[in-house]
């Protein structure tokens, strides 16, 4: 069994690092912010890594106290990884090095953006003045996925799951909606390449979108 590292410091940050400072782990966090997921699924937000690293980056997690795994009820049967409440109290973390990371131009990379880092891309960038006044349910559509998004009184919350009767609902893959937020991509050109579906008030989507802008560039 590999020895687990450590800087052997008794600063807090330090002792932050050994638990999650190993390559991929805050990733491992990032595609759990939103819910529970079976290994697969952790396999397809984590494309690039392999499965015998993601083990041992969930063991290691586990033995933190930072993660845990359970099995479901039947029928599924099957496990499913979580946050631990210590775990959850990383969100911020990973939010904060979102808002810093997005101020960098993104590498060349072959691989889409996913679901889940784009939805924590809203919560990272929600900019309360660019939402000033807008008051709106928006339900996304992204792949098989669905997500409940919340605008009211300057705050902003979003959950999987499909919404109870939203203003507008935008049906397209995570990419393509990358791009409007934050690439200038216009939603009517978008519509007319068939990338996307509006359904609802169209107003109140535009306004949504332009709510998470970027932070001025390094």
């Amino acid at each position: 069994m590999a020895r687990h590292r450590t800087y052997g410091d008794p600063c807090g940050i330090a002792r932050a690092l050994d638990a999650v400072g190993e390559r991929w782990a805050l990733l491992v966090v990032r595609e759990l912010l939103l819910g529970p997921k079976r290994f697969t699924d952790l396999r397809a937000g984590l494309p690039n890594l392999s499965p015998d690293v993601l083990s041992q980056r969930l063991r290691e997690l586990e033995a933190a106290g930072i993660v845990a795994r359970r099995k479901l009820a039947p029928p599924a049967a099957s496990h499913v990884y979580e946050l631990t409440e210590r775990g959850r109290e990383l969100e911020e973390v990973v939010l904060a090095l979102g808002r810093f990371g997005s101020s960098a131009p993104p590498p060349p990379s072959p691989t889409e953006i996913g679901v889940d880092s784009t939805i924590l891309g809203l919560k990272t960038l929600f900019s309360p003045a660019a939402a000033d006044g807008l008051d709106a349910t928006v339900e996304l559509r992204l792949g098989e996925q669905s997500f409940r998004a919340r605008v009211a009184d300057g705050s902003f919350e979003v959950a999987r799951g499909a919404a109870e009767r939203p203003d507008a609902t935008l049906v397209t893959r995570p990419g393509t909606l990358a791009e409007l937020l934050w690439q200038g991509r216009r939603l009517g050109e978008a519509e007319r390449g068939r990338q996307v579906e509006v359904e609802g008030e169209r107003a109140v989507l535009e306004r949504f979108l332009r709510a998470f802008p970027l932070p001025r560039a390094a």
